[in-house]
């Protein structure tokens, strides 16, 4: 039992429109939440953030002269540390960043991202659970975080825990299990 809108309630409600709003960008956040598995939109927000600040680092060192040593000592740091994370796939020019650098370029770099492509678990919501579960290590350490991103360099130390049940699992199956190593 609603009340009846008053004469200048209706008319206001006329130029708002209640299904799409400005700032939800298309609802671009939840489909990259979805694709990639990020289970907090603070992550996305944060990426979100990055991004722009990258964008308009970019932008200000464009503004400056192109001959500038300043210029380009460091727009080839820049590119060279994106380069490294693996935001950018290969070392490209200062214009490409406005494009390339995007929320999705850091949530591939993610740690179950990497372990899907790398073939360690089938789908990103078990590589997840695997990560939380304390099976998966990069270098010494072992990962608990998914949010964790992995750079070109560490992909190479990802690897199952050493004290992981997958790990032996994994051994057993190549028989190549040694029971001094994993006890």
């Amino acid at each position: 039992m609603v009340r009846k809108l008053k004469h200048h309630e209706e008319k206001l409600l006329k130029k708002v429109d209640f299904l799409n709003w400005k700032q939800d960008q298309g609802h671009r956040d939840l489909q990259v939440m979805r694709t990639y598995y990020v289970q907090n939109r603070e992550d996305y927000h944060k990426y979100n953030k990055i991004c722009g600040h990258i964008r308009q680092l970019a932008y200000k060192l464009s503004l400056l002269p192109s001959t500038d040593s300043y210029r380009i000592k460091h727009e080839q740091l820049l590119l060279e540390k994106l380069y490294a994370m693996g935001i950018l796939a290969s070392k490209s020019k200062i214009s490409d960043l406005e494009n390339k650098v995007t929320v999705s370029a850091f949530c591939r770099r993610r740690i179950p991202v990497v372990m899907c492509r790398l073939k360690m678990a089938e789908t990103l919501s078990s590589a997840v659970k695997f990560i939380e579960q304390g099976h998966v290590r990069v270098g010494p350490d072992v990962i608990t975080d998914p949010a964790f991103l992995v750079t070109r360099n560490m992909e190479d130390y990802l690897t199952w825990a050493d004290t992981s049940k997958i790990k032996r699992n994994i051994l057993t199956y190549k028989n190549k299990i040694d029971d001094y190593e994993l006890s």
